[in-house]
């Protein structure tokens, strides 16, 4: 794999469009003129008028912007003249100018990140390249909602890099900061628009998650993050398995399968590298399966039940089933357990029986009642 370009620079300084650098470049000038004219009236007015320099700068001032307290006033025709040169040039048109400039700025900056055509000054946040097809806004949501839950992540920004948006983000989006520039990812200004080169994370999403030919620009995308040196901080989603062996060979870190409905494991591919595994595994039927067992639980503790299905091979157990159909996902270890059934991570391809969890089950209280036995005839011969 060729490695012959730098990464982006994290700073990109360029104006992103003619029309606002023109404003800019107009604006700074007015000021130049203004301060020229400012600083040559003050001169004008400590030379001909007895007045100090600090009182020549007063009046220039209070001159400038129309206030005129009238505590100082010039005497001379030299100094009156010059007063009302600054008066109508500086105070009714170059401040007309500036200020009309500066309306008609904001105007435009509003425009252009509507649009999705201002670049913001972004460092150490999360570019998400293409969107869904359907659902895009719920899943950018969902996604928002849960990587800011994560320690560490709770005001990263999250850039969004996609055509999808054309007139601007839905306003739930803009609401929780979400922010988009409308361009592709296979576009190297695009690229640079959403500062990819100093992003902590970035993930292209499958343009078409039922579609295998999506994968061909997920691809081209990907190898052109690969040739900036930035496939380690990429995740991408891969339609059809067998162009995962091609994703990892560019050095792309994370591959995992679409899965719309459950933005959640996107989150855990990016803030815990490898845990998508572990998550994908739980989708696929051929490998490992939480299955449910219905049974009655009333005297082992968490801990105990995780000790007894791990110690005879059933499996990991996952939560339990509480009287009234709740499912417990995170129980304390220590409390005693009063449920009716069991959520358990088996291998599908050899699902142990209810029986078999059972026949566990009464066997590890066989050894806790051993063990207890043990430990109160050894307190009791000492």
């Amino acid at each position: 794999m060729q490695r012959y370009r730098r990464p982006l620079n994290p700073e990109h300084q360029q104006t992103h469009l003619p029309m606002g650098g023109l404003i800019r470049r107009r604006m700074k000038r007015l000021f130049l003129i203004l301060a020229s004219l400012l600083c040559f009236q003050v001169l004008v007015i400590w030379s001909v008028e007895d007045l100090s320099f600090f009182e020549s700068v007063w009046i220039t001032m209070t001159t400038v912007s129309t206030v005129g307290y009238g505590d100082f006033a010039p005497k001379t025709t030299i100094g009156r003249l010059s007063t009302i040169a600054i008066m109508f040039v500086g105070a009714i048109t170059l401040l007309t100018l500036i200020i009309s400039d500066f309306i008609e700025y904001r105007f435009y900056r509003r425009e252009r990140i509507l649009t999705g055509r201002w670049i913001y000054n972004m460092n150490d946040h999360i570019v998400i390249i293409n969107t869904p097809r359907n659902g895009g806004a719920q899943y950018f949501m969902r996604f928002a909602s849960q990587v800011r839950s994560v320690p560490g992540y709770e005001t990263i920004p999250i850039m969004l890099l996609t055509r999808e948006f054309p007139n601007g983000l839905p306003t739930e989006l803009s609401d929780v900061g979400v922010v988009h520039y409308h361009g592709s990812g296979f576009d190297p200004e695009a690229l640079k628009a959403v500062h990819a080169g100093s992003a902590r994370h970035i993930i292209v999403l499958a343009a078409d998650e039922s579609d295998p030919y999506s994968d061909s620009l997920t691809f081209d995308i990907a190898h052109r993050l690969s040739e900036l040196n930035l496939g380690t901080l990429t995740t991408v989603e891969s339609v059809s398995d067998d162009n995962r062996a091609r994703f990892k060979a560019l050095g792309i870190r994370t591959i995992l399968r679409p899965v719309r409905t459950y933005p959640e494991i996107m989150v855990r591919s990016v803030v815990a590298p490898g845990s998508e595994k572990v998550l994908e595994d739980m989708f696929n039927y051929e490998r490992d399966h939480p299955h449910r067992y219905d049974l009655k639980l009333d005297d082992l503790n968490w801990a105990d039940i995780v000790s007894a299905l791990v110690r005879h091979g059933i499996g990991t157990a996952l939560a339990y089933i509480d009287e009234d159909d709740e499912v417990i996902c995170h129980p304390p270890t220590t409390e005693e357990i009063e449920g009716k059934g069991l959520i358990v991570l088996v291998k599908s391809a050899n699902t142990p029986s209810v029986e078999l969890v059972q026949e566990a089950l009464e066997r590890y209280r066989a050894f806790i009642a051993q063990w207890h036995k043990a430990g109160a005839d050894k307190a009791s011969a000492s």
